[in-house]
């Protein structure tokens, strides 16, 4: 799919590392304001090195979305297939078939060029393709601008949970959008 010059395509292996480094470079930016950034690296670390994301993209149940411009991935967006592990969560979304959209992150210099819009409907369509009725994911209280972007895109708040980065547990809404 394309935006302008973005095109949005299924990320493979040969995508791990440079993912990686865009993850490094945007989670931080998501993360509440009492995160600490050794919490935030015990994070990049456990969850988003460069070995995660060779796992994440062989996993059968997982698929990651690149954003490129150019010759960069200037984004990224990660779906996971099935219901919610977290039974409290599974309460809270849709009966049926669900797909999480685990992560969805755009380098700041790429902020409001259509990228993250040009991801989304990517992210909507895959989870629509793989015979989802609805899309959920999580999002810090304390992060307006990413609800604020969920909600435009059709996303509305159905609960809570929690999310733990390093040592810190934090809030989140759980927000879901019905296909």
């Amino acid at each position: 799919m394309t935006n302008s010059s973005v095109v949005v395509d299924r990320a493979g292996l040969w995508d791990a590392e440079e993912l990686s480094d865009v993850a490094a470079a945007t989670f931080p930016l998501a993360c509440p304001p009492e995160a600490t950034q050794s919490d935030i690296e015990i994070f990049l670390d456990q969850m988003l090195s460069g070995e995660r994301f060779g796992e994440y993209l062989s996993d059968p149940d997982r698929i990651v979305l690149k954003a490129v411009e150019g010759d960069e991935i200037v984004g990224y967006a990660m779906l996971v297939a099935g219901r919610p592990r977290d039974p409290e969560v599974a309460a809270q979304v849709s009966a049926g078939a669900v797909v999480e959209l685990s992560k969805m992150y755009v380098l700041p210099g790429h902020h409001g060029s259509g990228v993250s819009a040009a991801l989304m409907e990517a992210a909507v369509a895959t989870a629509r393709e793989s015979g989802a009725t609805a899309v959920w994911l999580g999002v810090n209280q304390v992060n307006e601008r990413a609800q604020n972007f969920y909600a435009k895109h059709g996303f509305v708040r159905v609960g809570t949970k929690t999310n733990t980065v390093g040592n810190q547990v934090h809030a989140d809404y759980v927000f879901e959008r019905a296909l």
